[in-house]
This record gives structure tokens, C-alpha cells and sequence, in this order.
């Protein structure tokens, strides 16, 4: 990236007398990624135009002949070792791939198997027996886009705010690969798509940017819905759009043009309609739709078609409303084409401007229930630490794509897979043991560990437009009045747990104690406001005060929550920040694994979330030179979070790397440990 910005400089008129300045750089990035001929080179270069334009001064010139000096003597040992370092940069991602990849689907293993039913529609199967940590699906979207990011408060209240320059997702992120990117290559036409490099750049202006660049804001307004539908059909211009403009005009006959799952799931389709349709006089039959001629499922604009849109099932004032979007943004493509000179070809969308509107009009339908949120881990530094190394990190939603092997997963709130993603790839791996001939199950997003059964189905009910009837909600569903533990409130008389409905008695046979629920609500809204108030103390650096309202909110906590309530989890979690902030490594560590253990209670060992857990821990052990707990810890993160994201994952290098420092690390003389 650095050699990159170099060569863009010098492209753009990087001043003369700094060009021997950008020129050491250039060495230095060659020799450190062992390019070492080119660093050669370039210092050949660098002497040369200097004999010929002599302008430095003679001080100046004295630094350059001492870095000239330091470089050559770099050269010189690097080329004398035997193994560059190029040769152990070259092992990246392994494991992500699909050791056997599946004939019936593409992106997806072996393992799996795709069937169809009249009720619930397509769906996986376990073809063998699947170990936990096994590589499922690994699929690269059709279609993404990157969100926007929120919009800064007040950026519409007086002129003063409209050159607002706080950094958002679209300021760090590549706009079509979605890599992390520090110095990024704006698009030469507007001044939102950012990429990586001059190559996504270029990728990204012949798929599709070449007709959205003039569009940006337009787009922006719509929505993130509206700028994928857009994309999708700019997308399919790439597979052979006259199949899939008859394919359009056939729809648009039919009076349920964006309703597939009205017809019955086994009629016989034919996608090509047209000569390859028929082989031999007999017609082709397709059980599954999305599969090709050949039966096969593949991550092409025909699956996405067939993604289904239930378009009975919204109202219609969302329907008016994707409707009138999909005008706006037509018209503004014909004001676009129009503006374009005569002797330019147009691109086939303009041609067919009609019939793409009603592609992106079924696909805006479509996303409600198959859009993909395209996540990642952001971390920030925690204010007031007195060390640089104490960070706090949680899940955003960097993107939205169209997964069309996804897709086919049929939900549960207790999921038997683990989605991750890298860049654009989404990677669907088995969190527990499969046997064969049992379903592949994700989950949409309402989880038995994070919302109540009540909650998860109107959820459900209302996005996905189906009744869930996974084991985890038939369990609540006839399960006795009792809330989770961590929900669960405690006797103030014996620590007992209370049950009952709107009032609560002691589940002690001893004890007497009842309390209405009301009052024990009110009094958690209480705590929850004094515990917000305590981080934003932590937020602003005022560490001491911060401690010690979290332990007097602590102190209330025994006395009405059970042991194992997410409020107890986390006050205990924010002590632990708070005390890693104040570079008290031991008393973070202890707090941190109380909330562990009610992390453990929620969400179970297993979990990603405890693998979360058990990482921040192994960090602070780490730095608290706990040795053999840290290693300890090292063991149990990796063991976890092996089985939800592979070997390739930040946190599990980082793991790695804490590791074998601490096998390394000499003898320290004996102390209190962690």
C-alpha cells in the first residue's frame, strides 16, 4: 500500500526537491518485503539523479549518503540469507478453503445436500456426520454494498454543519472489496466511492459504478435497499442479459410477477427460455428453483431471481414506497442516459429500462427477507487508560449483501452453524456436532440467549413472515413461569431465587419473602441508569469515580439480582475495563471472570460470545505477566473460537502470537500471581 501512495505522488507532481526523501521510503518498503533487486534499483536511480541535479545543501547531503550507506548494507545481508522474506508471507487462509467442494451447490462442502419442500421451501441437510469447527459454506457475495454509516447529529441544522469531517465506514473501508483501507483511492467522478486500489477502483467502475457515479446522492436517499436492487440488475448485464431480459417480460405477464412461492415449489421452470430449455424434444424439469438446466445451485443473478420476494406478504404502503423508489431512480437514469453524447454506446440497462425497473423492484422486495448483514469487529481505544494497549471492540454492521447459497438456510434461534465474514466472503462452519440427515440450520438474528420466545417471534413474524417452531421456542413456549437466570431476581432475606408471576415469592421453603415484580423493575431501570452513568465516566477518563459508583451498583445488585443476571455480568465487565484502564491487571482480572461466568450461563461454553470473553481475558493475564494463567486461558480462546471462525481470524493470531511469547519468555522471579 505504501509502495502504492509512492507511485501515486509521483504521478500527481510530488515536488522535485523531496523526491530523494520519497525515494528512501521507496527503498525501505522493497527491502523489508525483500524486493531486493528493485531496492537496488532505486538506490542506482537516487544516485544518478542526484549526480546529474545536484541541488541539496551540504548538511542535507550528508544524511542522504548515511541512509544511501544504511540501505546498500541492508541489501547486501538480505541478500546473503538464505530464505527471503517474501517466503513466509505466502501462507494466508488456508483452512478457509473447501477441501471438497460440492457438485449440487457451489461455495458449499460435500457435506451438505439440498433438498425442497412444499411447506418450508429449500433447505440443507447434513450428508455425513459434521464435527463442530467443520467448513460449511464459504461463499462470496453476489452483490454488497457499504453502509453509509450514521449520519452525524445536526448535519442538517445551518450551513455551518455541512462540511462535516468525522470519519465514517465509507471513509475506512474499500467501497467494492469492503478491505480496511487507511489511504484510500477516491473515484476520479464523484467524491463517496472510495476504494483500495486503483485496480478495485477500476473493477468496480466497469461492473457498476460507471452508472451509479453520477448517482450518489440520489442513492444515498433511497436507501441501501434500493442501491443493492440497483446493483443486483447492474450485475446481471454480465450473464447473459437477453435470457434474462425474456425471463423479465415472462414475469411481467404473470399477474404475481414478484411472487414465486405462490406457485407450486415443483412446477417445472425454464429458466432460459429459449432453445436451451429443451434437449431431445423432452422438456427439462428443475425441481429446485435457482438450479441451472443441470440441477446445479451457483451464486449467479438466476438464483438471486428466485430468491423469494413474498410480495403478498408486505403491506402496501412498504410496497408504495419500494415502488416509487425504483421511479425515482429510473428517471433519473434516463435524465443520465440522456446527457450522454450520441456517438457513446449506451450500456444495455438504458435499452431495456423498463424491464430492469421491475428487476429492481422485485429485488427491493426480495431483501427484506435475504439481505445479509456484512459484519466485522471494531475496536476503540478505551479513554483515560494509562496504557495503550487496553481497547474495547464490538460488532458493527459494515455492509449488506445478497448470499444466495446463504440463503437457502432456514433459521432456528438455536443455531447449529456460526456465520463470520472476511472482506466480502461470508464463512458458515458447524458450531456443534451434526449428524447425518439433519438440517443446517442459522440464525436470522433473534437468538434464545438474547431475546425472550414472545420477542423472537414477533421478530420473526414481522421481517421473515413465518411462525418459528424451533426446539428452543417449543421449550419456552410450555415452559413454566420461570424467567432464565439471567433474567431471574433474588431474595433480599436468603439469596434464594424468586418465582411467580406479577408476585414474586421466595423459592426457599424456609423463607416467607415476596415482592412485587413491578417494583423489582423499577428498581433494576434504577441500577441500569446508575451503571450507564458510571461509563460514561469511564468513557471520559474519570477512572476513580467511575469505580466506585460501580461498586456501590454492585452492592445493590446482590441484594435483588441473582448471581447469574447480565447486570451483575455487566457491572462486573465494566469493573474489569475500568481497573485494565487504571493498569491494575489483577483486579481486571478478576472482575472479567465473573462476568464470564454469567456470560457462560447465557450463551453457554461453547459460545462465540464466551470465546469473546475468554480473549480479553488471555489479554489481561498477558499483560499482568500471569504466565501460566495466561496460558491456560491462550488454550481455551483458541479451542472456542477455532470452531466459529478457523485459524485465520484476528483474534486467534493474536492468540497465537501471546503464545509463543510466553513460551519464550524467560523466568520471572516468583510473586503474586493473578
Amino acid at each position: 500500500m505504501c509502495l502504492k501512495d509512492i507511485t501515486r505522488a509521483q504521478m500527481h507532481g510530488y515536488p522535485e526537491r523531496l523526491q530523494p526523501k520519497v525515494m528512501l521510503r521507496k527503498t525501505e518498503c522493497l527491502v523489508t518485503l525483500g524486493r531486493l533487486q528493485e531496492a537496488g534499483q532505486t538506490i542506482r536511480d537516487l544516485e544518478s539523479n542526484f549526480a546529474a541535479k545536484p541541488t541539496l545543501a551540504a548538511a542535507q547531503f550528508q544524511i542522504l549518503q548515511r541512509n544511501l550507506c544504511r540501505l546498500k548494507r541492508k541489501v547486501q545481508e538480505k541478500g546473503n540469507l538464505t530464505e527471503t522474506y517474501t517466503t513466509t508471507v505466502t501462507k494466508t487462509f488456508e483452512d478457509m478453503d473447501l477441501r471438497e467442494e460440492n457438485e449440487q451447490i457451489s461455495s458449499a462442502s460435500s457435506s451438505v445436500s439440498l433438498c425442497i419442500d412444499p411447506l418450508k421451501g429449500r433447505y440443507l441437510i447434513a450428508t455425513k456426520d459434521i464435527l463442530p469447527g467443520e467448513l460449511l459454506v464459504k461463499e462470496d457475495a453476489f452483490v454488497s454494498v457499504l453502509n453509509p454509516g450514521e449520519m452525524p447529529p445536526g448535519l442538517h441544522h445551518g450551513l455551518e454543519n455541512k462540511w462535516d469531517t468525522r470519519i465514517t465506514n465509507g471513509d475506512l473501508y474499500c467501497h467494492r472489496c469492503l478491505k480496511h483501507t487507511l489511504a484510500t483511492v477516491p473515484c476520479d467522478g464523484c467524491s463517496y466511492a472510495k476504494y483500495c486500489s486503483n485496480e478495485c477502483m477500476q473493477q468496480a467502475w466497469d461492473l457498476y459504478h460507471q452508472i451509479e457515479c453520477s448517482l450518489g446522492g440520489l442513492l444515498l436517499t433511497l436507501g441501501i435497499f434500493c442501491h443493492i436492487a440497483l446493483r443486483s440488475t447492474l450485475l446481471a448485464r454480465f450473464e447473459d442479459a437477453s435470457k434474462v431480459i425474456r425471463k423479465l417480460y415472462s414475469e411481467i405477464s404473470n399477474k404475481d410477477m414478484c411472487s414465486p412461492e405462490s406457485e407450486n415449489l415443483v412446477q417445472i421452470l425454464n429458466y432460459d427460455l429459449g432453445e436451451e430449455g429443451e434437449r431431445h424434444g423432452k422438456t427439462v424439469k428443475i425441481p429446485v428453483p435457482g438450479c441451472d438446466i443441470n440441477g446445479k445451485y451457483e451464486n449467479n443473478y438466476n438464483a438471486v431471481f428466485n430468491l423469494l420476494a413474498h410480495t403478498e406478504n408486505h403491506s402496501p404502503e412498504y410496497k408504495f414506497l419500494c415502488a416509487l423508489s425504483v421511479s425515482a431512480l429510473c428517471r433519473q437514469l434516463e435524465a443520465a442516459d440522456s446527457k450522454k453524447p450520441e456517438t457513446a454506446a449506451p450500456p444495455a440497462l438504458y435499452s431495456e429500462l423498463n424491464i430492469w425497473g421491475v428487476a429492481m423492484l422485485k429485488h427491493m422486495l426480495q431483501l427484506q427477507c435475504n439481505a445479509q448483514a456484512i459484519t466485522t469487529i471494531q475496536e476503540t481505544a478505551l479513554s483515560g487508560s494509562k496504557e495503550n494497549n487496553v481497547c474495547n471492540s464490538r460488532q458493527i454492521r459494515l455492509a449488506t449483501g445478497i448470499f444466495p447459497v446463504v440463503s437457502l438456510l432456514n433459521h432456528s434461534c438455536s443455531p447449529n452453524t456460526s456465520v463470520s465474514f472476511s472482506s466480502t466472503v461470508a464463512t458458515i462452519r458447524a458450531s456443534q456436532q451434526i449428524g447425518k440427515g439433519q438440517e443446517i440450520l442459522h440464525c436470522y438474528g433473534p437468538h434464545y440467549s438474547r431475546m425472550g420466545v414472545a420477542d423472537r417471534q414477533q421478530k420473526l413474524r414481522s421481517q421473515y413472515f413465518f411462525d418459528c417452531g424451533c426446539p428452543a421456542c417449543q421449550k419456552e413456549k410450555h415452559r413454566a413461569v420461570a424467567r432464565p437466570r439471567w433474567e431471574a431476581f433474588c431474595c433480599n432475606q436468603c439469596g434464594a431465587l424468586l418465582q411467580g408471576g406479577d408476585i414474586l415469592s421466595c423459592g426457599s421453603m424456609s423463607c416467607t419473602e415476596s415482592v412485587s415484580r413491578d417494583h423489582l423493575t423499577s428498581q433494576l431501570q434504577d441500577l441500569q441508569q446508575q451503571v450507564g452513568i458510571a461509563q460514561e465516566l469511564l468513557r471520559s477518563g474519570k477512572l476513580e469515580q467511575a469505580v466506585q459508583l460501580l461498586l456501590e451498583c454492585r452492592h445493590d445488585a446482590e441484594s435483588f439480582l441473582s448471581a447469574e443476571h447480565s447486570m451483575v455480568g455487566e457491572i462486573e465487565d465494566s469493573l474489569a475495563q475500568t481497573y485494565a484502564a487504571l493498569g491494575d491487571w489483577q483486579k481486571s482480572a478478576t472482575h472479567l471472570q465473573k462476568s464470564l461466568r454469567v456470560v457462560e450461563v447465557r450463551h453457554g461454553p461453547s459460545s462465540v460470545e464466551v470465546g469473546h470473553e475468554l480473549f480479553k481475558l488471555a489479554q489481561l493475564f498477558f499483560n499482568g505477566f500471569a504466565i501460566p494463567e495466561a496460558l491456560n486461558t491462550v488454550e481455551r480462546a483458541e479451542k472456542v473460537l477455532m470452531v466459529h471462525y478457523g485459524p485465520c481470524n484476528d483474534e486467534i493470531q493474536e492468540l497465537q502470537k501471546m503464545k509463543s511469547c510466553l513460551l519464550n519468555s524467560p523466568p520471572i522471579p516468583l510473586g503474586p500471581s493473578l
